[in-house]
């Protein structure tokens, strides 16, 4: 299957993101990240980004969310957006940490969007489709569901901290409705590959641009890269030690994190420390996503774009393409409630 300009390979996993059924970063299992335990110090190999994104250029430091995108209109005109991921649609915060974006009583397809900020081609995605997808939301020909995954957050830091502090952020902007605003700026400000990104100080800024001015979201932030910061450190040394001599690099690495931090719970590694925080609620979505669907509409990787259920494969890199898939589908219905 031919790739997206710019898509990512992913040494160690056999394949370039892309082939197959998913259009992304493929999702790690534990078995990525475990290559043995030496001298009691766990060593472990980093699966390599190579990061290179044709469409949405380097990450920035600082910018602002203003790149602007195109798409082809009908009659084949170009039309410029105010920028990927932002627009008009109603904007509504879901019971399981996702949201929802749709003008008010939308009859229409449900366009779920599985992302990391992290991943490179979430921001290709994003850069080159991100408009559309608004647009179809305002216009009320798409019901976007919007949920953030760390495919990361097993990785060695600064790749899983800079993944899972960036969706925390997002999801602590979605309580104050800034959610699609926000995650533009994460998309236009994601770090380079093996680069500490997503610095507390940098989120609190980019949550005043976009309007966020309550002390709420600053002390969540920080509180949730506390949180961050010992899941990335002593906890993850401690729980792949463990499951390490107890269980064997073969079934660890048929293993989700979702999986092994149950699996640490029953067996004294405690991840009390996460309960009810934003960063736990991305851990499990992520575990959730994996579980939802099986097939050929498998989760695999990030971006993943279903259709009233259904994964689009590199169509949905092309603006045309998808908005084509999605005015051709029938109407469907989130799967979740409003919280």
């Amino acid at each position: 299957m031919p790739h997206p300009p710019g898509y990512p390979v992913y040494p160690g996993t056999g394949a370039p993101a892309g082939d197959g059924p998913s259009p992304g970063g493929r999702k790690p299992k534990t078995g990525l990240i475990v290559a043995a335990v030496v001298s009691g110090v766990l060593a472990v190999a980093l699966v390599a980004v190579v990061a290179v994104v044709a469409l949405g250029g380097g990450g920035g430091e600082g910018t602002a969310g203003t790149g602007a995108a195109q798409e082809d209109t009908a009659d084949g005109t170009a039309e410029d957006d105010a920028g990927p991921g932002r627009g008009d649609g109603g904007e509504r915060l879901q019971d399981d940490g996702s949201v929802v974006v749709a003008a008010n009583g939308a009859d229409a397809p449900v366009v779920e969007v599985y992302a990391d900020y992290q991943c490179p081609a979430c921001k290709q995605f994003e850069t080159a489709a991100g408009s559309t997808l608004q647009r179809l939301a305002a216009d009320g020909e798409a019901i976007v569901h919007y949920r953030p995954v760390s495919i990361f957050s097993q990785q060695p830091a600064p790749i899983s901290g800079n993944s899972l502090r960036a969706a925390a952020a997002a999801r602590a902007a979605a309580d104050h409705g800034k959610y699609v605003e926000f995650s533009g700026f994460l998309f236009d400000n994601q770090p380079a590959e093996g680069r500490a990104g997503f610095a507390v100080d940098d989120l609190v800024s980019w949550g005043g641009d976009v309007g966020i001015d309550d002390p709420a979201f600053a002390e969540r932030v920080a509180a949730e890269s506390k949180v961050v910061d010992t899941y990335t450190g002593d906890y993850t040394r401690e729980l792949m030690n463990k499951a390490q001599d107890e269980l064997g690099t073969n079934e660890l690495s048929t293993m989700t994190a979702g999986e092994l931090i149950a699996w640490g719970d029953g067996n004294g590694v405690d991840g009390s420390f996460m309960d009810g925080t934003y960063v736990k609620e991305t851990l499990e979505a992520t575990n959730a996503a994996s579980a939802r669907y099986s097939g050929s509409d498998k989760f695999e990787g990030t971006p993943s774009i279903y259709i009233n259920g259904s994964k689009l494969g590199n169509e949905a890199f092309d603006p045309r393409q998808l908005k084509k898939a999605i005015l051709d589908a029938s109407p469907g219905e989130a799967d979740t409630d409003p919280a």
